[in-house]
């Protein structure tokens, strides 16, 4: 019943001025302005780059910013925050990432479905995978996952999913639980003979 709306804006904005004509042009009652303030000048990248900070992610990897010097000798996914899901801090990808861990074998081929940053894929990589690609219905995370990988240096391949190829070995699907079971007969028709879907 109620909502509360906090707006940025301009030194010289007269934000009055401005919710009144908001309010005229949308017809509605005026809402309750409840407090006008000023927020010190700061150095917001350098606030928002401290949020993330190298993250142990599975026994052997690492996902590290590219703000962050590198962890070496530690196996590790150089990623940045960005408009794609998937920096390594959501528990469904740390699952992912500890199963690839325990699990990838140096012939296995894989096939991540939406998989956003491209996260799983690099990681299934760097963990030794001999084969990886990754499918997205978001052009843009398909992009992002292309471009993560040019900067780890990994081989993989990232379609939309009209373009994927039609029988990979293990089948990675971190995507929320409606989406999954419906997607569930066409990821299954991607897992090859004595193959698996995590």
């Amino acid at each position: 019943p109620r909502s509360i709306i906090s707006v940025l804006t301009a030194d010289d904005c007269h934000f009055k001025n401005l919710l009144d004509d908001c309010v005229k042009e949308l017809g509605c009652e005026a809402p309750e302005l409840l407090s006008v303030s000023d927020v010190e000048d700061q150095d917001w990248v350098r606030i928002t780059q401290a949020q993330f900070q190298p993250s142990h992610v599975s026994p052997r990897l690492w996902i590290v910013p590219s703000w962050s010097e590198p962890l070496w000798p530690t196996l590790e996914v150089r990623l940045d925050p960005g408009v794609a899901f998937g920096t390594g801090s959501h528990p469904t990808t740390r699952l992912c990432l500890n199963w690839l861990d325990e699990n990838i074998k140096s012939a296995d081929a894989f096939l991540i479905s939406g998989r956003g940053t491209g996260i799983l894929a690099i990681g299934a990589k760097k963990l030794g995978a001999a084969e990886v690609c990754g499918t997205d219905i978001d052009p843009q995370a398909v992009e992002a996952a292309r471009d993560n990988a040019v900067r780890n240096d990994v081989e993989a391949q990232f379609w939309l999913p009209a373009d994927m190829p039609a029988a990979i070995l293990i089948v990675v699907a971190n995507i929320l639980a409606n989406p999954l079971k419906l997607l569930a007969p066409a990821l299954l028709g991607r897992v090859a003979a004595h193959g698996a879907l995590v």
